[in-house]
């Protein structure tokens, strides 16, 4: 057994899985929503290899600690009773009883979770959510995740997969989405969508030192520098982030947005005017309250330690 702090030590620790198309990442987590131990393994593309895998690192985890219960954060679509992964687009898990087959295997508490909600549970136990009562997470990294929570509660919607953010259409036959649709706003305020705006903006900044294979980190770096296709890429971005953050804020009233994921580390260069450009975009502008807007505090760890809270909530009855 790991020689743990007295805290860690008093308390029940959990793990969070947080799963992805590539890895899966798995943390030991206290009460406190410290990161006591985390591990990584790649993700394999069968489904019962990956239950395997998953049962795998909990046994060899409990060869080390005292694990009162297990969370998965996953993205994909969960039933409302979460025992359900109904698709993920990276994983191979489809209808699958994933709760309950895991259980079985592992016998101890386990609890599956949307990743969105897993990092917006963490943010609001213990980073930048802490306080607020109608609140909304925003996960802005290859596309747009979300989460509304509203009491004590993470709202699920009747089929378990609001609040789609991400996928409002706010270009009307615009860029073409993953999802099937077209002009949704993660093709506009994404990692994914700095590349193709870059791309329609490039001829005309002659100037700019960008290449033509330039990336989202090479753009954000470039604006950061002065470069003008680099700052223009990012107005741009800023702008079409600020007017989705306006459509929540008109739809929901919240009283804080917090922005998480990938491309949150460059909120100093788009955050601003994001703010400001939801701020002057809603319904009442200047007459009402404004939500505020900040950046999440747990990094990329949140929905390890947001799931692995869950879990505890389980474990603990």
């Amino acid at each position: 057994m790991h020689n743990l702090t007295p805290a860690a030590a008093s308390s029940p620790l959990t793990v969070g899985f947080d799963i992805g198309g590539t890895n899966l990442r798995a943390g030991v987590v206290d009460a406190h929503g410290e990161l006591i131990h985390s591990r990584s393994t790649p993700t394999p593309q069968e489904p019962e290899a990956l239950d395997a895998a998953v049962v795998t690192v909990i046994e060899d985890l409990r060869q080390e600690f005292d694990i009162a219960a297990v969370g998965l954060a996953i993205a994909g679509f969960i039933d409302p009773q979460r025992e359900i992964v109904r698709f993920a687009p990276h994983l191979p898990w489809v209808d699958a009883p994933v709760r309950a087959n895991l259980q079985a295997r592992v016998d101890i508490p386990v609890v599956i979770e949307h990743d969105a909600n897993s990092a917006a549970w963490a943010e609001w136990r213990f980073g930048a959510g802490q306080g607020a009562r109608d609140w909304v997470f925003m996960a802005v990294g290859t596309g747009i995740g979300a989460t509304l929570i509203t009491g004590e509660s993470i709202y699920r919607g009747a089929f378990g997969t609001a609040p789609e953010f991400g996928h409002l259409v706010v270009v009307p036959g615009g860029r073409e989405c993953s999802c099937g649709k077209h002009g949704c706003l993660e093709r506009y305020a994404s990692g994914t969508a700095l590349p193709d705006t870059f791309r329609e903006l490039r001829g005309k900044f002659p100037d700019s030192t960008l290449g033509v294979d330039a990336k989202g980190a090479d753009i954000a770096q470039a604006a950061r520098e002065g470069d003008p296709l680099g700052v223009a890429v990012m107005e741009d971005f800023a702008q079409w982030l600020g007017q989705g953050l306006s459509i929540v804020a008109d739809v929901l009233d919240p009283e804080l947005i917090v922005l998480g994921g990938g491309v949150a580390g460059d909120a100093d260069i788009y955050l601003d005017t994001a703010a400001q450009t939801m701020a002057r975009s809603i319904v009442g502008a200047g007459h009402r309250p404004v939500a505020r807007v900040v950046t999440a505090k747990l990094g990329s760890a949140a929905g390890m330690i947001g799931v692995a809270d869950l879990a505890r909530t389980v474990a603990s009855g």
